[in-house]
This record gives structure tokens, sequence and C-alpha cells, in this order.
């Protein structure tokens, strides 16, 4: 696999449309709110997927910078259809420094990850994005707001590390959807680049 980090050498005109697809993707799911599903207390999101399928078709580093749309988007939507817990998206650090990771960590895991099955290493780190994202963002919660985060839902200190440890439990199920998502979709582009 030849390594995909942007360069002062020439982009190809296949990458800039992949790239251009990808964050019009992102500016659409995070415009219009279609990426963030609300589930109280929180909103859960799709808006990893084009950050996942960006880091292993073109790279870390347009993965990153697809993260970082994303994390814009989470503290755009803390701003816009706030919800009891809000506050906690205003951070930059829990918004947009694990979207950025998501963009870099599938990327790595792809080229790291040696099976005898392509679509198992794919699928793999597709899994490994999405999990960046629930425990980044759910780690920091518990992290640097657990107090803050049982305050403002009226709930104890336990219920809500309970909470946030459903919430990365829930990270299975948002990581299948991943990989249901993204591998059909990175699979073609790849056998259209060949």
């Amino acid at each position: 696999m030849s390594e995909k980090v942007l360069s002062k050498s020439k982009i190809s005109t296949k990458q800039i449309t992949t790239i251009g697809m990808l964050f019009a993707v992102t500016i659409v799911l995070g415009a219009t709110g279609w990426g963030f599903i609300p589930i109280p207390p929180l909103k859960l999101t799709i808006m990893h997927i084009p950050v996942i399928i960006a880091s292993i078709l073109e790279g870390p580093i347009v993965g990153a910078l697809t993260g970082l749309l994303f994390g814009i988007f989470s503290m755009i939507q803390a701003i816009n259809t706030p919800t009891p817990v809000s506050f906690i998206f205003l951070n930059p650090i829990v918004a947009v420094i694990p979207r950025i990771l998501i963009g870099v960590t599938p990327y790595y895991a792809y080229k790291l990850i040696k099976t005898k099955w392509k679509k198992v290493n794919l699928g793999l780190s597709v899994l490994i994005g999405s999990f960046t994202n629930t425990i980044g963002v759910m780690g920091l919660i518990y992290l640097l707001y657990i107090d803050q985060y049982a305050n403002a839902l009226h709930i104890s200190h336990s219920l809500a590390v309970k909470t946030i440890l459903f919430y990365i439990l829930n990270g299975f199920v948002s990581g299948s959807f991943a990989v249901v998502v993204s591998m059909p979709i990175i699979m073609a582009v790849k056998k259209i680049r060949k």
C-alpha cells in the first residue's frame, strides 16, 4: 500500500474528487443535523463514517481534516440544538480532538492489521475508527466532566458512570453500522481505482 499522506507531490483528480465528495457529505450531515441522532441526553452520530472512509482511502491528513469538520459541526450542534449536556461539546478537547483522531487511527490500523482476509483487515480498521470516536468522547466526558454531567442530568455520580458505560457499549452498534456502510464504499472505490 502506497503512503497516502499529502505532500508537495501532485494530488490526482480522482483524489480531489474523493476528498470533495467526503467533505461535501460531512458538511451536509453537519449543516442539516442529519449526522446527529438525538438519543437523550446525548446525540449519537453517523458523521464518523465519512471520516473513516476518508482516512482509509486518502490517508491520515485528509482523514484528520474531515474529522476536524466533524468536530466543528459537533460544536455548532451544541449551540444550535442544545441538550442538557451540550456545554460539554463546546470544549474543543471533547468535540474536536477525538474526531480528528478518527481520521488517523483507521488508516494506521489498516496498514498494521495483517490477516489473510482483506475484508477482515478493513472491517477491523473501520471498527477501530468508530471506537476512537466513542471511547475518545465518552472517556473525555468521564475524565473532564463526570460531576457536571451528573448534575446536568440530575442523576447520581454512579448512574452517570453507568450511563457513560452504556454509551461505550453502544459503540458496538455504532461500529457495526459503520462497518456495514463503510466497507462496501471503500471496497468499491478501491476497485474502481485499480
